[in-house]
């Protein structure tokens, strides 16, 4: 990754990040793990790193955030991420939340809707030492030619839950995606129980950038 270095000092926020995520009420230890490695900041433009590891989503352009840290590990832990998992994200933005993906699965495939961030982030990413498979298209639809996933991760709110992507996961297999109107959403968890039985669990609620697309907000 071509950014910033990653300082003690940096290294010592993170940690800081880490203990305020931990008192949030995050409880998975590698997802904290996962988190203190990976250097938000570089995920900043210059001007604005100071802001990095404050507990907060930051506007990044095309009308879009990298998302507050708790998000991330709240998300991440419900998603309870093997080391062999196949981890679908729908929303790749800033690329942070796919980094810490990473942190615990090499085997990350993750969908952009915008052209701009995609190209951005892809040169961003491409560094890595296990980079993610990224894609540029309908997030919404997901990626059918690479199903079925272990996990499915949508970073922005859907009015409904997307079929395609029910159909995408494992039997036994997690989605995690927040539903509701354009400005409140609720973190659904779903769990794909048979090939046509699903268990639905409604938790947190949050705020999320809409997801755009045929089987999202069009």
């Amino acid at each position: 990754m071509h950014a910033a270095a990653d300082t003690y000092r940096h290294r010592g926020m993170r940690r800081t990040l880490v203990e305020e995520l931990r008192r949030k009420g995050i409880r998975d230890e590698q997802v904290l793990a996962a988190i203190g490695a990976v250097p938000r900041h570089q995920f900043f433009a210059a001007g604005f790193q100071s802001h990095a590891y404050h507990d907060k989503a930051f506007p990044i352009g095309e009308g879009q955030t990298i998302s507050q840290p708790y998000t991330v590990a709240y998300q991440t832990e419900l998603l309870r991420i093997g080391p062999q998992d196949k981890v679908l994200e729908i929303g790749t933005g800033s690329g942070y939340q796919c980094s810490v993906l990473l942190q615990l699965t090499p085997h990350v495939f993750s969908i952009e809707y915008n052209a701009v961030l995609f190209e951005r982030t892809a040169r961003r990413l491409a560094g890595l030492p296990q980079p993610p498979q990224l894609f540029c298209g309908d997030g919404s639809l997901g990626l059918p030619q690479h199903a079925p996933f272990d996990k499915i991760l949508v970073t922005a709110g859907s009015p409904t839950l997307p079929r395609p992507l029910l159909q995408q996961l494992r039997v036994g297999g997690a989605l995690v995606i927040p539903v509701g109107d354009a400005t409140r959403q609720r973190m659904v968890r779903v769990v794909r129980e048979s090939e046509d039985e699903f268990s639905r669990q409604e938790l947190e609620e949050f705020r999320f950038v809409p997801l755009l697309g045929k089987a999202g907000w069009g």
